[in-house]
């Protein structure tokens, strides 16, 4: 299926109306089964939806490795991945009665809350990057996207090291491209320990959560964090960069990461 669709529209300006094409994202809904129960649908991007469907229950904390999976099965006419796992994970049936409906466009959905966070380990990574390298980072980052370019309609999401962007995704949702990033990694055995996160979306507590679960240090984002966001990178040792744009950034918490010079 392709992410993108033309469609008719009128151009208005100031003195005439004209019929032109343009290009838009494709919405699609896909619900994710586990061990043979509806656990949650979400709206994506019709592109590797193996990825998204172990991503979400990876951060989630349903799917810790891909030694788990006994099989995946992708029906992309019905919009169904179907997970499942050699032993049974009674968690999944609890987590249905505990959805929480987050920021995010591309209707985010997650199964925890802050209040969760008192379990989570803190990062103790010693992971340091340069301004510089964040800029050349950011400035990769931005360049990735054809998709955006032509529709201005997704999310992108990026796994790095201090010089180079590892794994790439991208979708309607912000949520959804960086667990298609973390499925990714789960089913290629890429680690995300001492890495970097790069994504274009707003920073809110859920997507530090993510970040923090998967012994992420370094969170950069092209746009805003919430206060909540801020709160938890600080208390779980998250460096959080926000407001990355051309040659300049904003540090939230943990700055002695980031250092003058490479």
């Amino acid at each position: 299926m392709s992410e993108v669709e033309r469609v008719p529209i009128f151009r208005f300006t100031e003195v005439e109306k004209s019929s032109a094409d343009d290009v838009v994202v494709t919405e699609f809904p896909l619900t994710i089964v586990f061990n043979n129960q509806e656990l949650v649908t979400l709206l994506c991007s019709p592109k590797n939806l193996d990825y998204l469907a172990v991503g979400f229950l990876s951060s989630e904390g349903l799917l810790k490795s891909k030694d788990e999976i006994k099989n995946i099965t992708v029906d992309e006419q019905r919009g169904v991945v179907r997970v499942e796992t050699e032993a049974e994970n009674k968690q999944a049936g609890e987590l249905v009665f505990k959805r929480l409906i987050t920021s995010g466009c591309g209707r985010g959905t997650s199964f925890y809350s802050a209040a969760d966070v008192g379990g989570q380990r803190k990062v103790e990574s010693q992971t340091k990057i340069s301004a510089l390298e964040v800029f050349e980072l950011v400035s990769e980052f931005q360049h990735r996207s054809q998709i955006f370019r032509t529709t201005g309609g997704v999310h992108s999401a990026a796994l790095c090291d201090t010089k180079s962007i590892l794994v790439f995704s991208e979708d309607i949702g912000r949520h959804n491209a960086i667990d298609k990033i973390f499925g990714e990694c789960t089913l290629k055995d890429i680690p995300t320990d001492d890495h970097i996160l790069v994504t274009s979306g707003r920073i809110s507590s859920e997507i530090l959560l993510k970040a923090a679960k998967k012994n992420i240090p370094l969170l950069i984002s092209k746009s805003a964090p919430t206060d909540l966001g801020v709160k938890l990178a600080n208390d779980l040792g998250v460096t959080l960069i926000g407001f990355a744009r051309g040659k300049r950034m904003n540090v939230y918490s943990n700055d002695w990461r980031v250092v003058s010079h490479g």
